[in-house]
């Protein structure tokens, strides 16, 4: 089986896995513990922090960014990161809406709409920010930028799903949630499409 299968698998059973404690109650404990555990650490300085870190998952951020890579993508990423971002939003809004699970309620230091489960910031860090690291990762070639560009990209969607937690508009399993159904998202659409514009390429080919 292709690598891209089994990871894609393996983040849809833990998706799977995840919406079924949850729906069921059994999460509570694990988002209690880690929610009351970050909670801790509440201070002015961190809130300012976190309330900065979370706006790079705003739409209006997101879709500065978006408009900003169609400008100097090939038209084959521009495919990848369309497709990306479309499925993952519409993705996101039919298990929002389909599960119905309210935010909590406990200390919320931001106001948001909407239903809790799956994080949309959790989601849309995957599609946007993991898309920046597939670009990075196949358009540098120097190791060292590479290294370094993939970590803080890597940081930035940890921190997005962390600032969700520490602001009170999500729980600890909304947002492995989110990043567990976006995973196999990213990673189907990148392989497909790359797939489709090389078995182009290879018709051409053949048929000259």
């Amino acid at each position: 089986m292709k690598k891209r299968y089994i990871i894609s698998i393996t983040f849809l059973l833990l998706f799977l896995i995840i919406t079924v404690l949850m729906i069921n109650n059994n999460m509570k404990i694990f988002d209690d513990n880690i929610y009351n555990y970050i909670f801790k650490y509440q201070n002015s300085t961190l809130n300012n922090i976190f309330k900065i870190i979370s706006k790079f998952g705003n739409p209006l951020i997101v879709i500065i960014l978006i408009f900003i890579l169609l400008i100097f993508l090939e038209k084959e990423d521009i495919y990848k990161l369309i497709m990306t971002i479309l499925l993952t939003v519409s993705t996101n809004q039919l298990l929002k809406h389909t599960i119905r699970r309210i935010r909590p309620n406990h200390i919320t230091l931001i106001k948001e709409k909407g239903f809790s489960y799956p994080s949309g910031h959790a989601m849309i860090s995957i599609a946007l920010y993991g898309f920046l690291i597939y670009l990075v990762y196949t358009k540098i070639k120097n190791k060292i930028i590479k290294t370094i560009l993939i970590l803080l990209l890597v940081l930035l969607i940890l921190g997005i799903g962390i600032s969700r937690i520490y602001l009170g508009v999500h729980y600890p399993s909304d947002i492995i949630a989110g990043y567990s159904i976006s995973l196999p998202i990213i990673v189907l659409i990148i392989c497909s499409v790359s797939d489709h514009f090389r078995g182009n390429i290879n018709d051409k080919d053949g048929s000259k």
